[in-house]
């Protein structure tokens, strides 16, 4: 199971962002309608099947308003959840659960939605012995929390940032005057993790006998794929990339690529429907 990834520091900065825009100086309704003393029960159910992501950050986000409430899961993160699932039980102070549910409700689904698109790309290639990357394609502030919902969908994390690796893509490429150029480039550096994007075949080649240590294979057609993948012959990793759906995943994970990586895993995946419910305590 992949550890969350923000420390308690870093979850109280997320909050302290999170309320900055929604509460500001106060929640003017809460303050005026609802009874200072008032308490309520709160309970947040899956409305839909879905896979769990973001658990850890829900009680922070409630007791920083009431630090006295009481939070229970029935779930964690990583479990699927069935439509009617309760995942969460909170009770406390109605003023403070009032102005925190948006706030909790929004991650929660954000990142559920984007562990449960996983999924589904990943159930399409199982038994291919292909594995599912995820990108950089993230909102900003988000990325440590995007990536850790893939990995709860069941993806493998690519790399974090720009300076985890290499990657040697088209424009590098263009500007440094050949493939062969870009990674003697890196090696000069004392780099031992170069990947290197290769659209053709030739590219392929080149990068092979410039002593890359894996390649990303962009747009290329199964067809394709199978050249290269031939062409490797399993000496260093294949990751194909581009434009990769539900639809296509299969047929790409048979050529006999390594990783396939799916930008629309955190750029696009749709929240899933989370319920929260309230009565009085």
């Amino acid at each position: 199971m992949t550890d969350f990834p923000l420390n308690a520091a870093e979850i109280e900065r997320f909050i302290d962002t999170a309320f900055a825009e929604d509460i500001a100086d106060g929640d003017v309704t809460c303050a005026t309608v609802i009874p200072a003393d008032a308490r309520l029960k709160a309970v947040m159910n899956a409305r839909e099947a879905m896979v769990i992501a973001g658990l850890p950050l829900i009680e922070p986000i409630f007791r920083r308003l009431d630090p006295d409430c009481t939070v229970r899961f029935h779930l964690r993160d990583g479990d699927r959840a069935a439509a009617g699932d309760t995942i969460v039980e909170i009770e406390g102070a109605a003023r403070a659960l009032l102005s925190a549910e948006r706030t909790a409700l929004n991650i929660l689904q954000h990142l559920s939605g984007i562990a449960t698109l996983t999924l589904s790309y990943v159930e399409r290639i199982e038994g291919t012995g292909a594995r599912l990357l995820d990108t950089r394609k993230t909102i900003p502030g988000l990325r440590k929390l995007a990536k850790y919902a893939t990995a709860m969908g069941g993806a493998k994390n690519h790399r974090m940032g720009l300076f985890d690796a290499v990657m040697i893509k088209d424009n590098h490429i263009a500007v440094a005057g050949s493939v062969s150029k870009a990674v003697a480039g890196a090696k000069a550096a004392g780099r031992t993790d170069i990947q290197v994007e290769c659209d053709t075949i030739a590219q392929v080649r080149e990068a092979l006998d410039a002593g890359a240590n894996s390649l990303l294979l962009d747009n290329m057609p199964p067809p394709v794929l199978r050249e290269a993948v031939k062409l490797v012959a399993g000496r260093i990793s294949c990751e194909a990339s581009g434009g990769v759906t539900l639809d296509t995943i299969r047929a790409i994970a048979e050529t006999g690529v390594t990783y396939i990586s799916v930008g629309r895993l955190t750029q696009s995946a749709p929240a899933v429907d989370i319920g929260l419910d309230f009565s009085a305590a």
